[in-house]
């Protein structure tokens, strides 16, 4: 079955200077955990997501179109990327959620896909 992990993380948490210690810490976490979720067999995709101050929102109103620079929501916690992972069930999806760098600062959401 498929499962699409969802990681939130606070903003504070990912290192805004991308040459520290941190970022290289915080990065090479993000890196050995796709890497493990490639090699494992299970991942069908995935992505980083921009930052977001780079969200345009779109709502519908009366039938009218309103677009908004950066979220719509205000959020201590940010999306920041995903994976949809093939697995037998949810248990092993809680699982490599669980792994996640997201989980230990943030939260891992995982939510079934929608058979094609």
């Amino acid at each position: 079955m498929k499962y699409m992990l969802l990681f939130n993380e606070p903003a504070t948490a990912i290192p805004q200077d991308q040459k520290s210690p941190a970022a290289q810490d915080y990065w090479g976490a993000w890196g050995a955990y796709a890497t493990t979720l490639a090699k494992s067999g299970i991942m069908v995709s995935g992505a980083g997501l921009m930052p977001p101050s780079m969200t345009t929102t779109v709502i519908m109103r009366d039938g009218k179109r309103v677009v908004q620079d950066g979220p719509y929501a205000e959020s201590k916690d940010i999306l920041g990327g995903f994976f949809v992972i093939d697995v037998p069930d949810l248990d092993a999806a809680l699982e490599w959620a669980a792994r996640s760098p997201a989980s230990s600062v943030g939260y891992t959401e995982v939510r079934p896909v929608l058979p094609e």
